[in-house]
């Protein structure tokens, strides 16, 4: 550890502990290291060549000085003290146009990414089926009239053609299961959901799909009782929101639509009923059912029966027969 000219290349030193040592190292042959300058004491030595002899010892005190003597520079100052490489003017400007194009790039693609995710994908499904339902509904009913024309035009031949004098009971029959539109005095009953229901529905999303708390509407169940209390009290034809009651025309729920047969129905509910006008307004008012009113009123619905002296009420859709056959 000597060298010929009688100065020593190493001092006697104790080992650097790990929680000291530098942490960015430099090679000597690289150019940042050009700059450094050494700051280690190196005492001349008498005579020509002379052995060092290192000093082994564990005395903190020692240690401080030989820190002192030796290693007197922070090494994250020597590493300041490294040269920089020049930075160019445009270097710098396109560094910083790069950088500025990929924050925006990534501030949009992630604006549309928690836009998506706000966003429900089930409301266009709905809207979807909505509008084929609508459409639908547009052909079942162009089809139900033809269907009520084609029944009236047969009658009419029946009629024509019939010799044995029972038409007028095959008309009453016609009229008594819903084949034939009719005409005559009765009611009108309305009822409607209350008025925190929220049930438009025309963007395509489900009545009160985001309320916190479950509110009181008139289900399937309410109109069905309102009808068989019609029928009870002598209506010879009834009708929900335009649609005729006919033999084959059920009063159902499909999801959170009432369905009048194959018809959706929506609030306000018109039921619509020809007979004895003051006794179907006694059988559904609210003396006769006042059980049934209190519970109504509780929730917020206040159904409304008015009496006529004319209602005309459309044929029921009926579908083909294709196994039954006329009994002997």
């Amino acid at each position: 550890m000597s060298t010929s000219s009688g100065t020593s290349s190493d001092t006697p030193s104790f080992p650097v502990p790990e929680e000291t040592a530098s942490v960015r190292r430099r090679s000597v042959f690289s150019r940042e290291a050009s700059g450094l300058e050494s700051h280690h004491a190196t005492p001349a030595s008498a005579g020509g060549s002379s052995r060092v002899r290192r000093r082994r010892a564990h005395d903190d005190s020692l240690r401080l000085i030989d820190d002192l003597t030796n290693r007197p520079m922070d090494p994250l100052f020597s590493d300041a003290r490294l040269t920089q490489r020049p930075t160019t003017a445009f270097g710098l400007w396109s560094t910083r146009i790069i950088v500025f194009v990929i924050c925006v790039a990534v501030g949009f693609f992630g604006s549309l990414f928690i836009q998506q995710l706000h966003t429900d994908p089930r409301k266009s499904v709905r809207q979807n089926w909505a509008s084929e339902l609508r459409d639908l509904n547009a052909k079942a009913d162009t089809l139900a009239k033809e269907v009520s024309g084609l029944q009236a035009e047969v009658s009419k031949r029946a009629k024509d053609l019939n010799a044995d004098g029972d038409d007028t009971t095959t008309l009453d029959d016609e009229m008594t299961n819903g084949m034939l539109a009719v005409t005559g005095e009765g009611i009108t009953l309305t009822i409607a959901d209350p008025l925190s229901a929220g049930t438009d529905s025309t963007d395509g999303s489900l009545p009160r799909e985001n309320a916190g708390t479950t509110i009181r509407v008139v289900t399937d169940a309410d109109l069905q009782s309102f009808v068989m209390l019609l029928w009870q009290s002598g209506a010879e034809a009834i009708a929900v929101n335009g649609y005729r009651i006919g033999v084959r025309t059920s009063i159902r729920t499909a999801g959170q639509t009432i369905m009048v047969g194959v018809n959706p129905v929506q609030s306000p509910y018109r039921i619509e009923a020809i007979g004895d006008r003051d006794r179907l307004a006694r059988a559904v008012g609210s003396d006769a059912q006042p059980l049934l009113y209190e519970a109504f009123q509780e929730a917020g619905i206040y159904p409304q029966v008015s009496k006529s002296k004319s209602l005309t009420l459309d044929a029921a859709a009926s579908g083909s027969l294709t196994y039954a056959r006329k009994g002997d």
